[in-house]
């Protein structure tokens, strides 16, 4: 979908490697992305970004925000956030609201060597913007509620979330935001699966002066039983169709890119 309106509008088709997970992201999924696109006849510019190679560039953002004060250090661990959402009744599904620790306890728990991960403060963002009123963006396709049209973000459905973290590095929020503008897209193309993504993005845009895509969320491909293509749900991959005998055009009509 990205691809073709791409071409409808004249514009740039970019394909970007999103591999800052080194413990889930593998060469031979790289190559398979390269290869499922190909055989649909997919082509793109290069070279391709890969942001794993530009860490810099998301560094320099995350020292921004934590200049500006609107980041802080949460040393809960995974294993006590899972603990306290199951011991509340719905507490997964309930945004993390959290708070800098006083100093001298921060400090002990540095010098300890005691791990964290960076925050981006709701509240002090909020404090900085003056409130979220202006934080608009334009979705011309839907969300999974039929969202569409001029909305208004609401970074605090989110909370507050993780921008860094050790094991896993910086955030695919932080990431893809500062990617966005740098490479000058100005047209995100991607599944309803991540349009509650945008209200922490176009916060993050905000508090970086970066500008603001228009954004199309599509509806999903999904099996018989309902759910959605997955590597985790060990769904059918393109690799396998390509094998089954099913030619690209076949497949392309079969979805409705003729």
């Amino acid at each position: 979908m990205a691809y073709r309106a791409a071409q409808e509008s004249g514009g740039r088709f970019l394909l970007r490697i999103e591999d800052i997970d080194a413990t889930r992201c593998q060469p031979e999924f790289e190559s398979a992305i390269f290869e499922d696109l190909a055989w649909l006849g997919v082509t793109w510019e290069e070279p391709v970004r890969r942001q794993s190679r530009h860490r810099q560039d998301h560094e320099e953002a995350l020292q921004r925000l934590q200049a500006d004060g609107v980041l802080y250090r949460c040393f809960r661990t995974r294993r006590e956030m899972a603990a306290q959402a199951q011991s509340a009744p719905h507490a997964h599904e309930q945004p993390f609201f959290g708070a800098p620790l006083p100093p001298a306890e921060e400090a002990a728990r540095l010098l300890a060597g005691e791990p964290f991960a960076w925050r981006l403060s709701i509240q002090a963002a909020r404090e900085r913007l003056g409130d979220f009123s202006g934080l608009a963006f334009l979705e011309t396709g839907s969300g999974p509620q039929g969202e569409t049209g001029a909305l208004l973000a609401r970074p605090d459905r989110a909370g507050d979330i993780v921008l860094a973290r050790k094991d896993v590095g910086l955030s695919y929020h932080l990431a893809v935001v500062v990617d966005d503008a740098l490479q000058g897209v100005n047209h995100v193309v991607r599944g309803q699966d991540l349009f509650e993504a945008v209200h922490a993005q176009r916060l993050l845009q905000a508090l970086l002066g970066l500008p603001t895509p228009v954004y199309r969320h599509h509806s999903l491909l999904v099996g018989a039983d309902g759910k959605r293509y997955a590597k985790r749900n060990k769904s059918e991959t393109l690799a396998e169709i390509r094998q089954s005998g099913l030619s690209a055009a076949d497949l392309r009509r079969e979805l409705g890119f003729f």
